[in-house]
């Protein structure tokens, strides 16, 4: 072997070895334990980030160790690569979305292949291309068949900004996930996936996820939001109709002093026929931007009086119907029983619009709670409430329902936060959705001998419409003869990105969606990993989709991923000064001047004009604020490995990791070190065979530390997934084999011992120096090596130190038989010269001992 460890040499080589075998291709094998090891797929925007690379890195770590454990292991590769930032691209450039977007993943698939990732590149995806999303639409007319779709007009969340419509989940704090303008609500027609029929089931079968994140898991559980509550319903003053609302706390329904209703209610929308203060209010809560649940509570409680007035069906009294913008038609029935006393958001309009307050729960101490400055929102014993007084919550929830329920007007009823799936958008740039609408006005699904439906990809964007709404010859087709006309609208993005990951196992099949045979080999997912912000969007859809499949006959699981690691972001420092509007103006950390203080601190930073900067601490890396690390010119300037050895070392996988150049060097400076001790002890020639029987005392303490650091190591990859203190644990394994010189040939021979393991357990983090170091060491290939097993009978200790204290201090060491007992350790302490020295002329009263670790004389 070279005597330098230089990256630059030997990390192309490896990486073209790879090529050349196919290392990493796998097929079904049934006499070998699968392991399917998935990061979630890139969106081809051009250039990896760092978030992308420890993504990555910790799938192939993953992947590699299982392989080693001599698995069949199938770590895929594909595209995300439908979606509006190739539409925002395609304007700004003048091109094709289809071009950017097939030039952002050549670029993105070389960056990959320069880190070493072991991907199975023979099942890659993209999934703009027709032979993906053909499936998609193929399945989606099963589902429309099977009443799983439908389309209704619908008032959707409408990003002004990039013209299309969010799902609930893609609105943020009021806000565009992506661009972060605020979003208007709109009336249009859409379609939607009935995920609602298998809310239930989602709720369920979280239960099974035992490797899950439990906070991804109670995301997910919120979102579902079951709950248990009754339907009541209410008759309206001098009108046949009735007003219908749904609660979770009917044991506050004595304490109810008016109704709130959506603006979009119809009740609301009969009042303002003739009304045009009502209209003009309702058409202003049309206009307001819709909020998240985090936002509600802090919103301005506004509202107007219909006139109308309701009948509490157990007091008999009228109550006042309002329209409310804090009542939304999306949730339950888009109308609420309204309780100022113990309810924050009713107490608010109650106490803005001088409404009745009426407590009807009393405070934990009995006492009669004060509404002045707030709802009493706990729940307790009732009273206030006629012959309901005194019962606590479940029994006053379960009384005053069977009397509504007896009366004909409730009705028990389990409700959920969840909604169907809205999976239009009106963009160009998705695949399209296959459905027909003929001359008379009747829907029909496009039939598969049309599919797939193709989107053109040779168009130019105006920025302003879809080219598919203008575009009337491909819009226009038959259907048994009659003209027809296509759905001009595309699926959201994440109808791709929910299953793709089943269509890894067959990507060539083209006789169905998915070949079951292949599919059930491989699924479920063993390790899926991404990042949090993925908990409800994508991972439920996900979900969602794969019990879809089941019910199709196509797998037969009933999830998609037994293990989920959601990896922390990646921080920078970040730095600005103002310029002369005042504008903030990002500096690429590369790019600043910048002094620390003995903590590493910032103390002062420049710009390379001289000008002051501010420093921002550490942020996400982005390009918002400029402070993205390029992985290309790190791998240039240390190489891969040492890139994927920080990444994995500098923080543990599921938070955030501190980008710092010390880091890097620090890492660099490891695999260095590791370079030359292998490369010394080579030199020296062929190593002794070790004979276990003739060591020495010292010989086998070294050696016990090898054989316990396996363990550990073993333990933080696979049981604990804590890397970096894998890593940790293999470079204190590397201070310790420093520390001594070869005195002899069965030091030397620990030695080999010890390198051949250190370089296994290396190998999925920085695999290209390891294949060299494992050539040199005498192996022959360890693409295929096995990983280190732990000799368990080095690990037992014949001696042990133990602690002698005396009073509760430190007084001695001494060695002793690992098999000693409690009288021989207090023999030999008491012959210690500084031990004895202590005990002389004293008594002792009391013995504490700790088998293996301490014996403590307390005397007098």
């Amino acid at each position: 072997m070279q005597e330098l460890y230089r990256p630059e040499e030997i990390e192309t080589t490896v990486q073209q070895h790879w090529h050349e075998q196919e290392t990493f291709k796998v097929t079904e094998d049934s006499s070998k334990e699968k392991y399917y090891c998935l990061s979630m797929l890139p969106y081809p925007s051009g250039r990896l980030h760092m978030g992308h690379v420890r993504n990555y890195t910790l799938g192939d770590v993953i992947a590699r160790y299982q392989r080693m454990l001599g698995k069949n292991v199938l770590q895929p590769m594909g595209w995300d690569a439908f979606g509006l930032p190739a539409e925002c691209a395609a304007v700004k450039h003048n091109i094709a979305p289809a071009s950017w977007t097939y030039a952002n993943i050549d670029y993105m698939k070389n960056q990959l292949k320069l880190l070493g990732f072991g991907y199975d590149w023979s099942r890659e995806i993209t999934t703009c291309r027709p032979d993906y999303y053909r499936w998609e639409q193929c399945f989606f007319t099963r589902l429309y068949e099977k009443g799983l779709v439908y389309k209704k007009i619908s008032e959707v969340n409408w990003c002004p900004q990039d013209q299309t419509v969010l799902a609930n989940e893609q609105v943020i704090d009021g806000c565009c996930w992506r661009c972060e303008t605020q979003v208007d609500r709109k009336e249009i027609p859409q379609w939607f996936v009935k995920i609602t029929a298998y809310a239930d089931e989602l709720l369920h079968d979280l239960e099974k996820l035992e490797s899950w994140p439990e906070q991804v898991k109670t995301m997910q559980r919120n979102w579902i939001g079951r709950s248990e509550g009754l339907e009541i319903t209410f008759n309206v003053v001098d009108s046949e109709e009735t007003l219908t609302v749904y609660t979770t706390r009917p044991d506050t329904f004595m304490g109810v002093t008016y109704i709130a209703v959506a603006a979009g209610h119809a009740l609301s929308l009969r009042a303002a026929v003739n009304n045009p203060t009502l209209a003009h209010f309702i058409q202003e809560c049309h206009m307001t931007k819709v909020v998240g649940s985090s936002m509600m509570a802090k919103m301005e409680k506004k509202g107007i009086a219909t006139g109308l007035y309701a009948i509490h069906p157990l007091t008999r009294k009228s109550l006042p119907v309002w329209i409310a913008n804090f009542v939304l038609m999306d949730y339950g029935t888009g109308a609420v029983m309204a309780v100022p006393g113990h309810d924050q958001h009713d107490w608010e309009f109650a106490r803005k619009y001088s409404l009745q307050m009426k407590p009807v729960i009393l405070n934990s101490d009995g006492s009669e709670p004060d509404l002045s400055m707030q709802a009493m929102t706990n729940k307790g014993v009732l009273f206030n409430s006629d012959e309901f007084d005194g019962l606590d919550f479940q029994a006053g929830f379960n009384a005053i329902a069977d009397v509504l329920v007896a009366r004909g007007v409730g009705e028990r009823k389990v409700n959920y936060r969840l909604r169907d799936w809205g999976v239009s958008r009106q963009r160009y740039w998705g695949a399209p959705i296959p459905m027909l609408t003929l001359e008379d006005g009747t829907i029909v699904s496009t039939p598969d001998d049309q599919l797939p439906v193709i989107l053109p990809e040779e168009v130019l964007m105006d920025g302003i419409s879809s080219p598919l709404k203008s575009d009337t010859e491909w819009a226009t087709t038959t259907y048994q003869g009659q003209p027809a006309l296509r759905e001009t609208d595309t699926f959201d993005t994440f109808m791709e990105s929910s299953w793709y990951y089943a269509r890894y196992t067959c990507p060539d099949y083209d006789r169905s969606i998915l070949n079951p045979a292949a599919a059930n080999y491989w699924l479920p997912v063993d390790q899926y990993i991404g990042g949090i912000e993925h908990a409800i969007m994508h991972l439920m859809y996900f979900r969602f989709y794969h019990k879809l499949l089941r019910d199709a006959g196509l797998v037969t699981s009933d999830e998609p991923a037994k293990r989920l690691l959601c990896q922390g972001m990646v921080l920078a420092d970040a730095f600005y000064y103002r310029s002369d509007s005042g504008e903030r103006v990002w500096v690429a950390p590369a790019e600043a001047n910048v002094e620390r203080d003995k903590k590493g601190r910032v103390v002062n930073a420049t710009d390379p004009m001289g000008r002051q900067l501010i420093y921002a601490g550490m942020s996400k890396m982005s390009k918002s604020k400029n402070n993205g690390i390029d992985p290309k010119m790190v791998v240039e300037k240390y190489g891969a490995d040492t890139l994927r050895l920080f990444m994995m070392f500098a923080s543990p996988a599921e938070m955030p990791l501190e980008w710092k150049e010390s880091g890097i060097e620090g890492a660099n400076r490891f695999l260095k070190r590791l370079w030359k001790r292998v490369y010394e002890h080579t030199q020296r020639g062929q190593a002794s065979t070790l004979d276990v029987a003739s060591l020495n005392d010292m010989q086998k303490a070294l050696r016990r530390e090898v054989h316990k650091t396996i363990v550990k190591v073993t333990d933080d990859i696979s049981r604990r997934q804590t890397f970096n203190t894998a890593i940790a644990a293999i470079m204190e394994l590397m201070n310790k084999l420093e520390r001594f010189q070869p005195q002899s040939e069965q030091y030397r021979a620990i030695l080999q011992e010890a390198l051949m393991a250190v370089v296994r357990m290396l190998y999925p983090f920085t695999p290209h120096a390891c294949f060299y170091l494992w050539q040199a060491l005498g192996g022959e290939d360890i693409d295929n090596a096995p990983w280190p097993v732990a000799d368990n009978s080095a690990m037992v200790e014949e001696y042990k130190l133990m602690i002698i204290q005396v009073n509760g201090k430190l007084r001695g060491k001494i060695t002793v038989p690992a098999n000693a007992d409690e009288v021989l350790v207090q023999e030999r302490a008491t012959q210690e010269h500084l031990v004895a020295k202590y005990l002389e002329g004293t008594k002792v009263r009391k013995v504490i001992y700790v088998p293996g670790k301490l014996l403590n004389l307390v005397v007098d």
